[in-house]
């Protein structure tokens, strides 16, 4: 079993992969193909898809009995004691705290509680992010 999910399909390369699988639902392509169609298609998408996202699930021989192709994602699959892992490179929901010493005068240390604007994130942007996250909001 061969399933493909791509972000947004250019035109030619839709056709191609209908040639192969059926589409389930936008972008999502699946069905039972050979290991050489398989490698074909796969570069024939990474071929028409170079800016955007690919992802393959095909079926191997082994413990866990599928394996991983991306192209372009944030998920790269990771090898964690013989399975196959999908890990996501996420943005940290927090800013750290700077480092503060008891050995400054307190004056100075003020200063150095006082938000940096300068590295580029500010605190007050994670929280907005923080809520519109929340499932259920406050009405």
């Amino acid at each position: 079993m061969t399933v493909v999910v791509l972000t947004a399909v250019p035109p030619g390369l839709r056709g191609h992969l209908t040639r192969w699988l059926l589409e389930i639902s936008p972008g999502v392509f699946v069905g039972h193909i050979s290991t050489r169609v398989r490698e074909e298609l796969w570069l024939r998408i990474v071929e028409f898809a170079a800016d955007g996202r690919a992802l393959m699930v095909h079926s191997t021989r082994g413990e866990q009995r599928l394996s991983f192709k991306v192209h372009g994602h944030d998920w790269t699959p990771v090898d964690h004691d013989g399975l196959m892992l999908m890990r996501r490179q996420t943005v940290p929901d927090y800013v750290p705290a700077a480092y503060e010493s008891t050995d400054k005068p307190a004056a100075q240390q003020k200063q150095a509680s006082s938000p940096d604007r300068s590295s580029g994130v500010a605190a007050d942007a994670v929280w907005k992010r923080r809520d519109k996250r929340k499932k259920f909001k406050r009405k």
